[in-house]
């Protein structure tokens, strides 16, 4: 049936319903699975992420997976190679391989490659570094709203690394960042099938306000606890751990840091459902549908069909 290597990407907005799609995708191709979540790569922190669990990672290989510690500087360019070398292995035995996650940069990256942008200088660098030390979140915050806000639109408005980044670019070049990122597609060995899960808002925002209940059911508020020393690093500049670490620093109390995490997560399945829909090869399936559906959908897209 497949008679060209594939990879089969499937994306959607958190909370929509990857995982146990994908688990079932792969077995139907037996075909390992890659993640291309940028924080379920770390170890420590699984609840938070939404991670596999152990019987759904007895059921298919994945990869990239608790691969890395907290403190380990890990981004979507080692990311593309890390990946695509693991690509050119598995194709030697899989005509078809299962990439899933919600991380758009990263998946970004292995479809199409990313950019060669300039180097900052150490000065502007140190300038940045500096104003957010001193002028904390919202500053960073004010200033990729200011220089940038088509990127604004799509970024992680909490996540300082990747707000910085725009800012030293922007003021690198004296050009939106959003300006430089041409997304010019890099050749790669294999077709890539995108595929994206979508539900109708009001149920995925449900879905996403019953899975931030069964987080801390989990052991969500233990888990930050235990990386709260850790609280500076880049990895943990993400929605559940952010939140609960402000109710940990007494700024609020748990019933505002949950309410918290269920309003910033809403708004990042909000920014990536904007981010995916930007992509014209992408081809969307109902998450409502069953999944022997789904799979046969996928199929037919693999023919070469239309769904």
């Amino acid at each position: 049936m497949v008679n060209r290597k594939t990879l089969v990407l499937l994306l959607g907005p958190t909370g929509v319903g990857k995982t146990e799609l994908s688990l079932r995708v792969a077995e139907h191709y037996r075909s390992p699975i890659l993640n291309c979540d940028s924080r379920q790569i770390f170890r420590s922190i699984p609840i938070g992420t939404a991670a596999p669990t152990a019987e759904e990672l007895a059921r298919v290989k994945h990869y990239f997976i608790a691969t890395r510690d907290l403190q380990d500087d890990y981004n979507a360019g080692r990311y593309e190679r890390d990946a695509l070398e693991l690509l050119d292995q598995l194709f030697l035995t899989h005509d078809v391989v299962v990439m899933t996650g919600g991380s758009m940069l990263y998946a970004d990256a292995v479809c199409n490659g990313l950019d060669d942008l300039p180097a900052v200088p150490e000065d502007i660098r140190a300038e940045v570094t500096e104003n957010y030390k001193t002028r904390g979140l919202s500053w960073l915050q004010q200033e990729v709203q200011r220089l940038d806000p088509a990127y604004w639109e799509i970024v992680d408005p909490n996540n300082p690394a990747r707000l910085a980044h725009c800012v030293e670019l922007s003021l690198t070049t004296g050009k939106p960042y959003s300006s430089l990122r041409t997304n010019t597609r890099k050749d790669r060995p294999f077709r890539i099938l995108k595929i994206a899960l979508e539900r109708p808002r009001e149920q995925l925002y449900e879905r996403i306000n019953t899975r931030v209940t069964r987080m801390m059911d989990d052991g969500l508020l233990e888990e930050a606890k235990a990386v709260y020393p850790l609280r500076h690093l880049n990895s943990l500049q993400t929605v559940g751990y952010k939140e609960l670490f402000g109710y940990l620093d007494g700024e609020y109390d748990l019933r505002r840091a949950i309410e918290l995490i269920r309003q910033n997560t809403r708004h990042y399945a909000k920014r990536q459902m904007t981010w995916f829909r930007r992509d014209k090869d992408i081809h969307w399936i109902d998450a409502n549908n069953d999944y022997e559906k789904n799979i046969d959908s996928i199929d037919t897209l693999l023919r070469g069909g239309s769904v």
